[in-house]
């Protein structure tokens, strides 16, 4: 996520006997370690106050946090369905709002909400906490990111500007050079998608006289043309389905 974004949603279903209802409020934002929580938030230029009044972190297990901020004054949503909204924000962040990948590092604010004497129960608040997010999501520039590699290649000097330019062909920012045991060693951040049959083309490029070591470094965003591509393909895959 890029922006904070807002959006609510109202779960209502009836049928026969006690039915569903839960309306649930909320603001996203994007979450930084040790960032503070704001109290007001301008969002289409519209002022939003809120009023923190718990905090709960949760690690995620693709790494990342959610970060779920209790905001509700007056007991318009009960303590009770506080459990429901979240697990149906978390289901919607690990099956991928965008594109199937996993989102992460996002400050949920509940802010308001509505709840019915008879009819509301945890499905309809996990249900409304779900499209909330999913909708609040949508409008908050998110972009994907893409694991990023430190990659180590040992090269013949006379094969060094052939393997610079496949490098650079495959996205690399490349970070230094030196010389290391009669061989000439670059240093380069890689995106892990680019790195897709290196080991042949190193080889190919240099009859087998070179070597790489690569280690994960960390998420960076994609470029905006990858990401028009991978919006649309996921779109046609579900339209196939």
């Amino acid at each position: 996520m890029t922006k904070a974004a807002q959006a609510d949603y109202r779960h209502k279903k009836q049928s026969g006997g006690a039915g569903q209802f839960g309306e649930v409020h909320m603001i996203i934002e994007p979450y930084e370690e040790g960032s503070p929580a704001p109290s007001m938030f301008k969002i289409n230029g519209k002022e939003l106050k809120v009023n923190v009044r718990g905090t709960d972190e949760h690690k995620l297990p693709w790494g990342g946090k959610l970060v779920f901020c209790n905001c509700i004054v007056g007991g318009s949503i009960d303590a009770r369905f506080h459990p429901a909204i979240l697990k149906g924000i978390m289901e919607k962040m690990e099956e991928g709002p965008l594109t199937g990948s996993y989102a992460r590092d996002i400050r949920v604010f509940i802010y308001d909400g509505k709840m019915h004497p008879v009819d509301s129960n945890e499905i309809s608040f996990k249900l409304a906490g779900r499209h909330a997010f999913s909708d609040a999501f949508k409008k908050a520039g998110a972009k994907i990111l893409e694991p990023i590699y430190d990659v180590e290649v040992l090269v013949p000097s006379d094969r060094m500007g052939d393997v610079m330019s496949d490098l650079q062909g495959r996205r690399a920012l490349i970070m230094g050079m030196s010389s290391e045991k009669g061989f000439e060693k670059i240093v380069a951040k890689v995106p892990l998608k680019e790195m897709n049959k290196y080991s042949t083309s190193l080889s190919s490029l240099t009859q087998g006289r070179a070597m790489f070591t690569m280690k994960f470094a960390d998420y960076e965003k994609v470029p905006g043309e990858i990401q028009d591509e991978l919006l649309a393909a996921y779109e046609a895959e579900q339209d196939e389905e």
